[in-house]
């Protein structure tokens, strides 16, 4: 493996074997580190399979806070928060221990926030952060609005919780655990699994990978 650094990207000459020792992939592994929230322009440089560290500011929302979100913009109300540039975190935490920002902090499965993710990326929502598949309409939504969206780790959310440095609670009180909150994030890791040009790690993988 041979690895080059330029400025934030750190990138990697990596070839994968199965297990008979047979290459199935040779690739350029990117690891970035990137300030959050980003332009339309930095969310079209990232691929399918990039490693991501985000630092700057992020938001919280689940299920039902986007069900408000939606039926609020649909009766011509405004957001919470201004949504453009930005990344939702898909995530609700557990109650925080004494002396820290927050509790457990992993994601939460991103399909129930397909129905309403469209309307909020054709607003301006650079990026999401999340765990498992998306539907064909939202990747067309993020093809047309250059989109990405991150995968975190599941079942990891202690660790993940280390990243976060500020938790603060905007909107949606009512809500408990799924209020939308406003995070200050360091080095917070994910990987890029859907880019702004329809590479899908999650389709590609499974083939890549299989082993005989």
């Amino acid at each position: 493996m041979v690895v080059l650094r330029a400025g934030n990207t750190i990138s990697a000459d990596v070839t994968l074997y199965n297990k008979k020792r047979t290459v199935i992939r040779k690739e350029i592994a990117m690891e970035k580190h990137m300030k959050v929230p980003f332009a339309r322009e930095e969310a079209a440089a990232l691929r399918a399979g990039d490693y991501v560290y985000l630092t700057g500011t992020i938001y919280t929302a689940r299920d039902a806070a986007h069900k408000r979100m939606y039926e609020t913009l649909q009766k011509g109300g405004s957001l919470p928060f201004d949504i453009r540039g930005n990344v939702i975190y898909y995530m609700g935490p557990s109650p925080a221990r004494q002396g820290h920002p927050i509790g457990s902090a992993g994601p939460t499965t991103a399909s129930r926030m397909d129905k309403y993710t469209p309307a909020l990326l054709d607003l301006g929502l650079q990026g999401m952060i999340g765990k498992g598949k998306r539907t064909e309409a939202v990747k067309q939504a993020m093809i047309r609005n250059t989109a990405v969206y991150f995968a975190a780790v599941g079942g990891a959310g202690a660790l993940l919780s280390k990243s976060i440095i500020c938790s603060e609670v905007i909107a949606y009180e009512d809500l408990g655990t799924e209020a939308v909150r406003r995070l200050e994030v360091k080095d917070f890791p994910v990987i890029v699994v859907m880019d702004s040009v329809g590479n899908n790690l999650y389709e590609t993988a499974l083939e890549e990978y299989r082993t005989e």
